[in-house]
């Protein structure tokens, strides 16, 4: 079986592109997806809790607000939490890859080489799009943030010129159909 990763900085269109491999027959796995799941569980949330204490919490779940604002201004803070979710949500991926009917699966994530994840896959495809049209998809998707947010979290990912240069194959999106 081969696996290929999908990705590309917020607002390029992955998972747009998503939906092409799937109708081509192409099984996709959404890292964000899965990520989002581990999150709820008690024992993720433990382990969240004693990586950055009691703030983070509303109520008895993860406040995902309080921890975007830790990890966007301290990148050892998202390292140390990087560090607890990517190892499963690998683990999940590869669970969910042995249980499909495919010769190709993929995944989509945003960070598979600032996570370096790229060394478990046959082949990394980069989504690309200009800044304008990422910050106008993010401004659709999310109208509550402000330009200037959009541009700290732009600026937050790994530039699109540095994914590309470590791209197998570049997708241009500048259109949504």
């Amino acid at each position: 079986m081969k696996k290929y990763a999908l990705t590309g900085g917020i607002g390029t269109g992955k998972t747009f592109i998503s939906k092409y491999f799937i109708r081509r027959g192409i099984p996709v796995f959404y890292a964000d997806e899965e990520a989002k799941k581990l999150y709820t569980r008690p024992d993720i949330i433990l382990k969240v809790r004693q990586l950055f204490g009691d703030q983070i919490l509303t109520g008895n779940k993860l406040d995902f607000k309080k921890i975007s604002s830790i990890i966007f201004a301290d990148p050892d803070a998202q390292k140390r939490l990087e560090a607890l979710i990517h190892p499963l949500v690998m683990e999940a991926f590869e669970q969910w890859a042995s249980e499909q009917n495919s010769e190709v699966v993929m995944m989509e994530s945003a960070i598979i080489f600032e996570a370096h994840l790229e060394k478990y896959f046959d082949k990394v495809f980069v989504v690309n799009a200009s800044v304008p049209v990422r910050v106008a998809r993010i401004r659709r998707r999310n109208p509550e943030l402000s330009v200037e947010e959009i541009m700290s979290r732009i600026a937050a990912q790994m530039t699109q010129e540095e994914k590309c240069r470590l791209a197998d194959e570049i997708i241009e999106h500048e259109v949504d159909l």
